[in-house]
């Protein structure tokens, strides 16, 4: 039995979609598990480039199984210019490939108005939401009105359940946010016609999932976002509105924790970050910029300029506890090459003191000062290197400390954008 979980390691955008694609081809089924088409991979299949946003990373291998969780939020709009975009792309999507959870909860109209106008009257204190409706459809699901994959699926359910959620919502999104009065009408309508073209797709995922495992198959578990956007663990407010740890596998696939054998994190050889909130080792000069561009640290789904800054080992080994990693893979090293001295953030000096966890107030976290080790650079030709021999002496000392710093291996080393740009260290994740 093998069950394996790939997650981000930082606030997200570390090369999930490339790194879940590479691991795919070892895998058998590819489990989404949180989140919704707020997420971004981007993935480089020789000189192609795909960017999926809700539909697993897995689905451009024809032979792979790809499921979308019950902990996932499935905008069906959205799912369905996603199959139309990979179907154009030459990228068979059919329901023997892709199964749809019949308990995920489904992205309404008003999710995304509701999103777009709460996030407005915030004013200065946003919190920096894609308005894609991913936090109101999960309030909806706490609060137990949601609609889920099954309710849309039974015309009954469905246009009750619409009817009272537009009656609730009226209001609120009229007299007090400033927005247009619902539809029901419309909204029924192209629901029920979408729910049809959903209808293939949608299985007890949970019951399948466990009897590939069951089989012996190997399953992936794909995460979503970073591990500084968990509802719990990250910088809240500055959050997503699941569980991003791998701890939300279980809940959000239906399988038992004690069938995960494996975690790995992933994490660029730097760290960025989109939004607001304190980031101690931000580089808000002519570096953190040349990162930026060299990097093309630019969102998939936004276009949003990334924050960059020095690599924090604080940050990776807060996800090493919450998740219990097993081993990290590093991604985009290649963007440091030409640097002539690099850091790594080993601690942070906190009202006088020396700490090595995250803290869990912002405000904590803003007074924090980062401590720096230096370390020389390396050059262009890390782009090239296939095997961690051909690795130069200073990138590979840089990787070693990583190691020494989280107290896990390093399994898998990205020296650029592409599936054959990979290094795989070890065979053991």
């Amino acid at each position: 039995m093998s069950a394996f979980v790939v997650l981000g390691a930082q606030w997200g955008d570390e090369g999930k979609g490339k790194m879940t694609d590479y691991l795919a081809e070892e895998a058998e089924v590819i489990v989404r598990f949180q989140g919704g088409n707020n997420a971004g991979h981007t993935v480089e299949v020789g000189d192609r480039q795909y960017k999926l946003r809700l539909i697993p990373s897995g689905i451009l291998h024809d032979d792979k199984l790809n499921v979308i969780g019950n902990g996932v939020v499935v905008d069906p709009e959205a799912l369905f210019e996603e199959i139309d975009y990979l179907e154009e792309e030459g990228v068979n999507v059919t329901p023997k490939k892709l199964l749809i959870s019949d308990r995920a909860h489904v992205i309404m109209p008003y999710h995304k108005i509701l999103d777009v106008l709460k996030e407005k009257s915030r004013g200065k204190n946003d919190i920096g939401t894609t308005g894609r409706g991913i936090g109101p459809c999960y309030t909806d699901k706490f609060e137990r009105c949601g609609i889920r994959i099954c309710d849309l699926l039974d015309e009954s359910v469905f246009t009750e359940k619409l009817k009272q959620n537009i009656g609730a919502k009226s209001d609120y999104i009229t007299k007090v946010l400033g927005g247009e009065e619902l539809n029901y009408e419309e909204i029924a309508s192209k629901y029920l016609a979408l729910a049809e073209r959903l209808r293939p797709y949608v299985k007890d995922t949970s019951v399948a999932v466990y009897n590939e495992i069951k089989a012996d198959k190997k399953v992936l578990f794909e995460g979503a976002q970073g591990m500084l956007l968990d509802i719990d663990y990250g910088t809240y407010p500055y959050v997503t509105s699941s569980n991003t740890t791998a701890c939300g596998v279980a809940s959000g696939s239906g399988i038992g924790p004690n069938m995960i054998t494996n975690a790995i994190g992933i994490a660029k050889a730097y760290t960025t970050r989109v939004g607001k909130g304190p980031f101690p080792t931000e580089l808000d000069n002519e570096i953190g910029e040349w990162i930026r561009e060299k990097g093309h640290e630019y969102g998939v789904n936004t276009g949003r300029s990334r924050r960059c800054g020095w690599l924090d080992a604080v940050i990776l080994k807060t996800t090493v506890r919450v998740s219990g990693l097993t081993s990290l893979c590093v991604t985009k090293i290649d963007t440091l090459a030409g640097l002539e001295k690099l850091k790594i953030c080993v601690g942070y000096k906190f009202n006088d003191t020396v700490i090595d966890y995250f803290p869990a107030s912002l405000n904590d976290l803003a007074k924090c000062e980062p401590i720096y080790e230096e370390f020389d650079g390396w050059g262009e030709e890390v782009a090239n290197a296939r095997s961690y021999d051909e690795l130069p002496n200073n990138a590979k000392k840089y990787l070693a400390r990583i190691e020494e710093l989280t107290g896990v291996n390093i399994s898998i080393i990205g020296v650029g954008p592409r599936r054959d740009q990979t290094i795989r260290v070890t065979t053991q994740l």
